[in-house]
């Protein structure tokens, strides 16, 4: 007689099957992967475009100019570029036989930037804490009005700032290729400030009632608090400071307040006898632009996560 299956082993349920089952492939994902690929290359191939032509031979650049890889592969490029080529040896490879004294160029640039940094960083710390933190009459009219300047272009005030160097003498000097930047900015003042509203006032009341005044105040407590938008704020002002071409180009013209920028600029115009030495220009742009890499390989996270301070999206 067939037995019937009792309840229990009814209810009992049927064994897995074997193996994990299959992921489902998240095509959004995969296309959003390909396009930052294809952003990140598009991006990044000038960079290799700059180091594949520093890495050429100047004249033979002409003979195979879409040539992904180093056209016949020297250094003479960067000998160029650091004085080490003799005359003959830069016209064999179709290269410029101009001299630029790089590391004086180098060390220029190094100061401007350095003291445009400093001044710039604590003259807009000083301003931001007067509007965040002072009370006086206008203060908020005088913010808003402070802040149009940001819709001025740097352009309009280049001749007045030159006829003002001149009159002060330091035409073809690094303080009249820095002194215009070093004072506050509408940004910087703007980014500090975004800071300085976020500080408990807990803290100044405190120090208040032990006797501190507003200057003990903001250089005891509110700087060493402020480090994180400070060396954000140090590095945007100092990769900025680098990079100008047309201030310094109008005011250091002789070789002792001349910027790295402006004389790669000046190594531009020497043809040669078959053009540009791009060789030398590029290998010139690549070494100009290595300190600055490195401050933003060392510092760009960093950079860009602290960006929030000020607010800004």
């Amino acid at each position: 007689m067939q037995e019937r299956p009792t309840e229990a082993s009814a209810s009992t349920p049927a064994p897995a099957r074997s193996g994990s089952p299959r992921r489902r492939i998240r095509w959004g994902r995969v296309f959003a992967w390909i396009a930052l690929i294809a952003i990140m290359l598009v991006t990044l191939f000038p960079f290799y475009w700059m180091i594949r032509t520093a890495l050429s031979t100047n004249s033979a650049l002409y003979l195979q100019p879409g040539n992904l890889l180093p056209v016949e592969f020297s250094w003479g490029g960067f000998r160029r570029v650091f004085g080490l080529a003799s005359p003959e040896e830069a016209l064999a490879e179709g290269g410029t036989t101009g001299s630029m004294q790089f590391w004086l160029y180098l060390r220029n640039s190094v100061i401007v930037s350095t003291a445009i940094t400093v001044g710039q960083v604590l003259f807009s710390s000083m301003a931001a804490y007067a509007f965040a933190r002072l009370q006086w009459r206008g203060r908020e009219a005088v913010f808003f009005l402070f802040l149009t300047a940001l819709m001025i272009p740097p352009i309009f005030v280049q001749l007045p700032n030159f006829i003002l160097m001149r009159d002060l003498g330091l035409l073809n000097t690094l303080a009249g290729v820095a002194l215009p930047y070093m004072f506050m900015t509408p940004f910087a003042v703007f980014f500090m400030r975004q800071f300085f509203l976020g500080i408990s006032r807990e803290i100044e009341e405190a120090a208040m009632i032990d006797g501190a005044g507003h200057g003990r105040m903001f250089f005891g407590i509110i700087m060493p608090m402020s480090a994180t938008p400070i060396v954000t704020l140090s590095i945007l002002t100092y990769i900025t400071a680098w990079g100008e071409y047309f201030w310094p180009l109008l005011v250091g013209r002789a070789d002792e307040s001349r910027v790295l920028t402006v004389a790669l600029g000046i190594f531009r115009a020497q043809t040669p006898q078959t053009g540009p030495d791009w060789a030398g220009l590029m290998a010139g742009t690549l070494v100009a632009a290595i300190p600055v890499l490195i401050l933003f390989l060392v510092f760009g996270k960093k950079l860009i996560n602290n960006l929030g301070y000020s607010g800004i999206k």
